[in-house]
């Protein structure tokens, strides 16, 4: 295999290994007891997409198609960044930076009464997007996911860019 395949093989490998823990973790915490919020599902969903892309790209690595993988390292580059902005826009509303969706970080609706309001709190319990449930080294799962999914961006994107100077 060419030392191009080799790095597109290897970068993708390391993003698959990074995406995979991170959302063991995720999942853990959830396992713990800290329920997710709607943000937090949404975050997610650039490390699922990442995770088969990153797997992808490493058995078109494998397989010799290195300029499929090199498309496949920005795609992964790609959702990356939009996880990280994702990440970004939820780690602004936990600082109230800005108000998040009304469905996890604005008022209750649809209460006519206080008995109406009695029966919802027994029924339902909602997960704040504002509010982080959890705080790791001072900064909130929201914060870490934005510093990893840029990271994973960067490596990405910097594999590619390796890869295509070896050819």
């Amino acid at each position: 295999m060419a030392r191009a395949g080799v790095t597109v093989g290897v970068v993708s490998l390391l993003i698959l290994a990074v995406a995979v823990a991170t959302i063991a973790g995720a999942w853990t915490m959830e396992g713990m007891g800290y329920i997710p919020c709607e943000l937090c599902l949404l975050g997610r969903k650039p490390y699922y997409v990442g995770i088969g892309l990153a797997a992808l790209t490493a058995v078109s690595a494998w397989r010799g198609r290195i300029a499929l993988a090199r498309w496949g390292l920005i795609g992964l580059g790609v959702v990356f960044a939009a996880g990280a902005g994702i990440a970004a826009y939820h780690s602004g509303v936990e600082l109230h930076f800005w108000q998040g969706p009304t469905e996890c970080s604005g008022a209750l609706s649809g209460v006519l009464s206080a008995d109406d309001f009695m029966a919802q709190l027994k029924h339902i319990k909602p997960v704040r997007c504002d509010e982080p449930a959890l705080l790791i080294f001072g900064l909130s799962l929201a914060v870490w996911s934005a510093v990893i999914s840029l990271g994973l961006a960067a490596v990405a994107l910097w594999g590619w860019r390796r890869a295509s100077r070896q050819g």
